[in-house]
C-alpha cells in the first residue's frame, strides 16, 4: 500500500489544496484548517449551509494564505500577531477565543460569499483536546471538525462509485490522506498503521497513525466542488444502503498522528495492527 493523495484545507469549508508531500505535525497537516469564517457573533461556516464557501480556492504562498475566487481579484490575506482581536466562536461545542482579521479581508470574504462573514485563525496560545472518548490526554487538532486527519482508500471510493450512476470525485469527501492498494474499506479495520517516508532511509522517517473513529458524514459530499451547488441526494443517499449504523452514515476514518515529519506521495503504508 502506499499514499496517492495528500490533500490540505487551510481554512475549513474553503477549497483544498493538493500536494506532492508536506509537513505533518501532531495537529495535523501544516496550515491545514488553521483558519475558519464565521458569522458575525461567531457561529462558523461550513458547505453544509453555505455550500457557496467549495469556489473560494486557497493557496499558501510563502507560508502568507492568498483567497481567490471566479470574478473578484486574488486578496492576499495580511497576517495578524498574537495581540490581534480576539473573537468568541466554537466547534462543535468547543469554545475557541480565535483570531480576527483585518477589515479588508472581511470585506472580501463577505463579498465572495454573499453573506457577512470574518476570517478567524486558530491562536498560537490555544490547545483544542480531540474527543477524550478515542483520543489520549493532550492529543489536539485545530479547526478540523473533530480530529487531526481525515483517511479514505481509494478502493473504498472505486466501491461506491461502481454502485453510483454519476460517479464522484475523491473531492467530495475532503480526505487528508488517499491510501492506495488494499480492499474496499480496509481501513474500517485498521488500529495503527504506519507510513515510511520514501525520500528517507532513517527510522525516523517512519510515522505512526492511530485510526481512532469512523467518519460520520454530514450533507457535504452532496455539494458539488466544482459548482459549489447542492447536487441532490447522492452520494450519501447510496452509502446509506451499505454503510450506515445506528442511524448515521460512515466513509472513512479519523485518525491521530503519533509523531511528526514529512509525508509524501508514494510513501509506504503498513498495518502495525
Amino acid at each position: 500500500m502506499h499514499i496517492s493523495e495528500i490533500h490540505v484545507y487551510p481554512v475549513k469549508s474553503l477549497g483544498g489544496i493538493s500536494l506532492q508531500s508536506a509537513r505533518l505535525t501532531l495537529a495535523g497537516f501544516q496550515f491545514d484548517r488553521q483558519w475558519m469564517v464565521v458569522q458575525a457573533d461567531g457561529t462558523f461556516m461550513t458547505q453544509r449551509s453555505f455550500p457557496q464557501m467549495a469556489l473560494i480556492e486557497t493557496e499558501i504562498v510563502d507560508d502568507v494564505l492568498v483567497l481567490s475566487t471566479f470574478g473578484m481579484e486574488a486578496h492576499v490575506v495580511k497576517p495578524v500577531g498574537d495581540n490581534a482581536e480576539r473573537i468568541n466562536t466554537e466547534v462543535w461545542g468547543d469554545q475557541i477565543s480565535a483570531l480576527e482579521y483585518h477589515p479588508i479581508t472581511n470585506e472580501w470574504l463577505s463579498q465572495a460569499l454573499d453573506s457577512p462573514c470574518k476570517l478567524v485563525s486558530f491562536p498560537a496560545d490555544q490547545i483544542r483536546q480531540c474527543d477524550r472518548k478515542f483520543a489520549n490526554s493532550g492529543e489536539h487538532t485545530k479547526f478540523a471538525d473533530g480530529f487531526p486527519l481525515l483517511l479514505l482508500s481509494q478502493e473504498s471510493l472505486d466501491d461506491l462509485n461502481q454502485r453510483l450512476q454519476a460517479p464522484v470525485g475523491m473531492d467530495r469527501f475532503r480526505p487528508n490522506i488517499v491510501v492506495k492498494g488494499c480492499d474496499a474499506f480496509a481501513e474500517d479495520h485498521w488500529h495503527t498503521i504506519r507510513v515510511n517516508n520514501n525520500s528517507s532511509h532513517n527510522d525516523s522517517s517512519n510515522i505512526n497513525l492511530r485510526i481512532v473513529k469512523p467518519c460520520a458524514r454530514c450533507s457535504v459530499p452532496t455539494v458539488n466542488q466544482q459548482t459549489g451547488v447542492l447536487a441532490g441526494p447522492e452520494p450519501i443517499h447510496t452509502l446509506s444502503s451499505y454503510r450506515q449504523r445506528g442511524g448515521k452514515v460512515y466513509f472513512g476514518m479519523n485518525s491521530i498522528p503519533d509523531g511528526e515529519g514529512s509525508v509524501s506521495i508514494g510513501d509506504r503504508v503498513s498495518i502495525v495492527n
